[in-house]
């Protein structure tokens, strides 16, 4: 079986890098974090933890998060026994980081994005999961792994967040049982919902109320959208994190069947963050490259933000809403 397959190779692997996607979530870093624990403690070897991207500060809390290092520090020329990608749907989401993954002798890929293609040696996949810390606590269980109260609050962690606090339609039975057996162990859902969901400060209050109240309502309010420019962030001393909930605020709205934010980046070009309530949104951004889940996804775009909304408009209008 390749669940015992994954076993054996970090049995004999005597260097493993664990590696979380650009722009991270609570998903990816808590996966990151939870798959350093469990290999922690079940094999009694420290990973090193590679974050391609700025670590948000709310989520700086999960244990051991301080371990993992920028790319920038790494020597790129290392090779690695093993690399493990976790909640990465594709393998330009850890951008230069692709280096190190390209080096290893081994490669595991654990995902639960279904447009990802299995670009690994070893690859766990589950697009019906919530994350992939969820995918992640499945196979620690069936390899009756010991999951302790460390490895539990980072999994944890990436199972609240990736279903909007137990909100979206990817909130099962079986992440729910997790969940439940994690509380077993001694999370307190409190306070994890304070620190992932109650950590705003007044900056990102004020821009996000900017954002909705400048927002553009389309095609008798079914299609929402607003924009995010630098200037904006750097009037209100925010950083990137300060959009996290925004497209779904905007989804919110009775009318709303399909919302997106474009937000300028600093290099140049145009993040956008999509939801809907019915269409998938995930083959919407698949035409510019990006992907994710049917009702929530995104890409990145190489042009600027109004040839950006241009070009997504033109794409969610293909559909019937």
């Amino acid at each position: 079986m390749e669940v015992e397959q994954l076993n054996d190779i970090i049995k004999s692997s005597k260097n493993i890098l664990i590696t979380s996607h650009v722009n991270p979530d609570g998903d990816t870093l808590g996966s990151m974090c939870g798959m350093y624990s469990l290999i922690k403690e079940n094999f009694k070897k420290r990973c090193d933890m590679l974050a391609v991207s700025k670590i948000p500060e709310k989520y700086k809390f999960i244990p051991n998060i301080k371990i993992a290092k920028h790319i920038d520090e790494f020597d790129k020329s290392r090779e690695y026994d093993l690399v493990i990608n976790v909640d990465v749907a594709a393998i330009d989401r850890i951008c230069d980081g692709k280096i190190l993954f390209e080096k290893a002798k081994k490669t595991v890929n654990i995902d639960h994005h279904k447009t990802n293609i299995g670009y690994a040696d070893l690859n766990f996949v589950e697009g019906d999961a919530s994350s992939a810390s969820e995918v992640i606590y499945s196979i620690a269980k069936k390899l009756n792994w010991t999951i302790n109260l460390e490895s539990a609050t980072c999994l944890y962690v990436g199972i609240l967040t990736d279903t909007g606090s137990f909100r979206f339609n990817n909130t099962t039975p079986r992440a729910m049982q997790f969940a439940a057996e994690m509380i077993e162990l001694g999370i307190l859902p409190n306070e994890m919902f304070r620190h992932c969901y109650e950590t705003y400060t007044k900056g990102m209050a004020l821009c996000q109320a900017y954002c909705v109240e400048k927002a553009v309502f389309l095609d008798n309010d079914q299609i929402v959208y607003t924009t995010v420019y630098k200037k904006d962030m750097e009037k209100y001393n925010v950083e990137d994190e300060f959009a996290e909930g925004l497209t779904e605020r905007l989804r919110a709205m009775i009318t709303t069947k399909v919302a997106f934010v474009a937000k300028e980046m600093k290099n140049g070009g145009c993040k956008i963050s999509m939801r809907s309530k019915s269409i998938d949104v995930s083959e919407i951004c698949g035409v510019f490259g990006g992907g994710g889940h049917k009702l929530a996804a995104g890409c990145t775009m190489k042009c600027n933000i109004d040839e950006s909304v241009k070009k997504i408009l033109q794409e969610i209008r293909k559909y019937k809403l």
